[in-house]
């Protein structure tokens, strides 16, 4: 995903919103229903999430430092951080506060066809976002299953995205659930359990968004398929002979950095050498064009060498297909 990936998403889920929120309120104030005041406050809490993802993407394109010589493109997954925090404490907790109390002391809606009129809006606002967001994401996710985008995509934007308005979706039927059994019933308890059950849902989805931004956070190596590329570019048969041992790190959504033991030639001059690294780097860069921070060891590959450690794996000149 580009710098940009996701943007149209985070837009339109942010003006859905920010709508959506104010005829929530509105149909709160008019009826009295805690669905409804949950599902406002669930908007608001969305709508600044967007907010803090735009922020976070704009931050993000700040040029590099001497204090922070890798440039700042992880503040995106600082941002998407705090969107889980938000959704989990400003969304979630007050949901699942309000249905308590509405359950505790429960009464019967007023006015019924206004929460249930911006319910019926609010599904059809969300349904076009959510529509968005999906048709971002199927031009990025290949062949990978829903499940699969999410826990890998190294860019935060729009797992976020798809999980806030499929959250959103869900919690509005759980919202017209609730109101409709309590306007069946006459009982409002059971607009104090749908409001229970928005909580729950969305605490669930702040946890899965934060388990995985905090990966993204410690920092995630390439996918498979790109190492796989690097190291073919890597090897060229004649200077570079192989690969000892590679890590890689996803410095932000965008920028990638590479760091190998490469075996030569023992007879190589270091002139020779050295064109083989900056020929070896110009190979990533066109294979993985993210690989923008690439360091390159020399070393004489000794399989005795290897054999002699505890940890071959770990020891100077150790064996050929360690990548990870």
């Amino acid at each position: 995903m580009s710098a940009s990936g996701g943007t149209k998403a985070i837009v339109a889920a942010l003006a859905a919103n920010l709508a959506i929120a104010v005829a929530k309120f509105v149909a709160f104030l008019f009826s009295g229903s805690s669905s409804m005041l949950a599902e406002s406050v669930h908007s608001l809490a969305d709508s600044g999430n967007q907010g803090l993802l735009l922020v976070g993407g704009k931050k993000a394109q700040r040029e590099a430092t001497p204090q922070h010589p890798f440039g700042y493109g992880r503040e995106r997954y600082i941002y998407a951080f705090l969107v889980s925090i938000v959704l989990f404490s400003v969304g979630g907790m007050f949901a699942i506060y309000e249905g308590y109390e509405k359950i505790k002391n429960p009464h019967e809606i007023e006015h019924w066809y206004w929460p249930v009129g911006v319910l019926v809006f609010a599904i059809i606002a969300e349904s076009f976002s959510f529509r968005t967001a999906i048709k971002e994401s199927n031009a990025l996710r290949g062949k990978l299953t829903w499940t699969q985008f999410v826990r890998r995509a190294k860019a935060p934007e729009l797992p976020v995205v798809l999980l806030e308005d499929l959250g959103a979706l869900v919690g509005l039927v759980l919202a017209l659930g609730g109101v409709g059994l309590a306007l069946a019933t006459g009982d409002g308890v059971w607009d104090g359990i749908g409001t229970l059950c928005i909580g729950v849902l969305l605490i669930a989805i702040a946890i899965v968004l934060a388990a995985e931004t905090k990966s993204l956070l410690l920092g995630e190596s390439a996918g498979t398929e790109e190492v796989a590329r690097i190291e073919h570019a890597l090897v060229d048969g004649d200077t570079v002979t192989g690969v000892i041992h590679m890590r890689t790190l996803h410095l932000g959504p965008e920028e990638l950095l590479v760091a190998a033991k490469i075996a030569v030639q023992h007879d190589d001059t270091a002139r020779e050498i050295a064109d083989a690294i900056n020929a070896a780097e110009a190979r990533i860069r066109e294979a993985v064009p993210i690989a923008r921070v690439i360091y390159l060891e020399p070393d004489i590959y000794s399989e005795a060498a290897a054999a002699a450690g505890t940890n071959p794996a770990k020891t100077p000149g150790g064996p050929q297909g360690d990548t990870h």
